[in-house]
């Protein structure tokens, strides 16, 4: 990427300064608000357009809300501890930290050995080969916050070591063979599994970090409750998807029995599980049983642990045992980067909520759509469709969520819709908006860049698998939420 792109450094800029100088601040928004929200819409129009690496114009944004004193006009002081304020939030750290452990995963071959594991027990045929590919990617989610990291860099090669093996390849004109499928599974199965678990994409503790701010803490949603809500939506969308791909981009090869032969090979080549495979996969169930709360279920509220806390424990066991070193985690760049970014992000979008700004633009979303009278299920299908389908403007999904997610999830609970229904439908249509474009998510232009599956294809397939996720969450989820007691 380039260090700095000129032109839309310039528009994001112009922009800022339009909504500064040009635009009228709204009547019921203070000064400050309105100049924090030029900061923000500038941040994120240079995010969109790449203006810098992201982590650059954190590091941007940070310097110019304390310059400005947006936050704090009578205190330099004061000001930049506002604007440093995101880096002592704990689900920033969760997310950072989680992607360090699952750097174990990439570095013990286990990530790999799971995914081969699942082709050598259900390969003998291509959808028996996305359905393994589906399972891989379910099995490690929960620990690995980079859903680009997951799909791109420990699915998609094992996906294209598949389609090779079978002498389908882009260059060769063969994609149709097999390599188009498995890399439209290798791609869906990736917003699905993001929907399923705080931890399996990056913008998820964000979301419950909004959820808590806008409700004035008042409410919360535990990576437990996030995780049961899920479980049965997402089951049933992982169970539909790689079947709906197949009837509609059908392989030419239907019968793989090669594929089971040829991941057999690969765990014949790994050998019997090392040391420290075994390691990861005792802190991965450690990992999981604490964020889960099975301690305090089996021996009382005393024994809870904080989620950011479990993440803690799990990389200081992976640093005790000598899984990973200290040099590990410093290279593990993406994790530091995210810290950064998200700080930033975080930090301005809470202060739009406490400077009212949110507040004033839920108000405007609340009047538009309360005008149609829909009643609180129309109004929620509403909300959630505008919210889901503006992400073809969006390039990434932490953007569209600090900007949107906080203002729509307001706007739900004034127009009367339960809070925790209303929370967990745009929670879900966060990740699920991944499958719309080929830029929607950093997975996606990995997958899209290897060439298996043309644009207009992309498009098409991300649009009809919107419908049907969609539909999944909205029917499955509502009657699984309601039999929870969650609304």
């Amino acid at each position: 990427m380039r260090p700095f792109a000129p032109i839309p450094a310039g528009i994001s800029v112009i922009l800022g300064l339009v909504i500064w100088y040009v635009i009228p601040v709204p009547t019921g928004v203070s000064p400050e608000a309105w100049h924090l929200l030029a900061i923000f819409v500038a941040t994120i129009a240079a995010i969109i357009g790449k203006a810098m690496p992201i982590g650059a114009l954190a590091i941007v944004a940070i310097t110019v809300v304390a310059l400005t004193g947006v936050t704090n006009p009578d205190s330099p002081k004061a000001a930049i501890q506002d604007a440093l304020s995101g880096f002592s939030n704990p689900l920033i750290w969760l997310i950072g930290l989680a992607m360090m452990i699952s750097r174990g995963l990439a570095k013990t071959g286990l990530g790999n050995r799971i995914g081969y594991g699942f082709i050598a027990m259900f390969g003998k045929r291509t959808l028996g080969v996305g359905y393994a590919l589906t399972l891989a990617e379910l099995t490690i989610a929960p620990i690995t916050p980079s859903n680009t990291a997951r799909g791109g860099a420990i699915l998609h090669p094992i996906m294209r070591s598949i389609a090779d093996s079978f002498g389908s390849s882009p260059q060769e004109g063969t994609s149709g063979r097999i390599g188009h499928y498995l890399a439209l599974v290798n791609y869906h199965a990736n917003p699905i599994t993001s929907a399923m678990f705080i931890t399996a994409t990056a913008p998820n503790p964000l979301i419950v970090d909004l959820i808590s701010k806008t409700t004035g803490g008042d409410f919360s949603i535990t990576w437990t409750q996030w995780a049961l809500a899920a479980l049965l939506p997402g089951l049933v969308a992982l169970l539909v998807m790689p079947t709906v791909l197949y009837f509609l981009y059908p392989p030419e090869l239907k019968h793989t029995p090669d594929a089971s032969r040829f991941a057999r090979g690969k765990l014949d080549e790994m050998g019997p599980l090392s040391t420290p495979e075994k390691i990861m996969i005792g802190v991965f169930l450690l990992l999981l049983s604490l964020w889960a709360g099975i301690p305090a279920m089996l021996l009382g509220p005393a024994f809870s642990v904080n989620a950011t806390t479990v993440a803690l424990l799990g990389l200081c066991a992976l640093l005790i045992s000598g899984v990973l070193s200290w040099e590990d985690v410093l290279k593990e760049k993406a994790a530091w980067d995210t810290i950064v970014w998200f700080s930033a992000l975080v930090m301005m979008a809470s202060f739009l909520g406490k400077l009212g700004l949110i507040s004033w633009f839920s108000d405007v979303i609340q009047q538009g759509i309360g005008s149609f009278e829909l009643g609180w299920f129309g109004m929620a299908l509403a909300l959630m469709a505008v919210y889901f389908y503006t992400h073809y403007f969006f390039a990434s999904t932490t953007a569209h969520i600090t900007a949107m997610y906080g203002a729509f999830l307001a706007a739900g609970i004034a127009l009367g819709i339960p809070t925790m229904y209303i929370a967990l439908l745009l929670a879900g249509a966060s990740s699920l908006m991944m499958s719309l474009t080929h830029y929607a998510t950093g997975t996606a232009p990995i997958i899209f860049g290897s060439g298996y599956v043309e644009l207009g294809t992309w498009w098409k397939a991300g649009f009809i698998m919107s419908l049907i996720n969609l539909t999944i969450w909205i029917v499955v989820g509502s009657l699984w939420w309601k039999v929870l007691g969650y609304w």
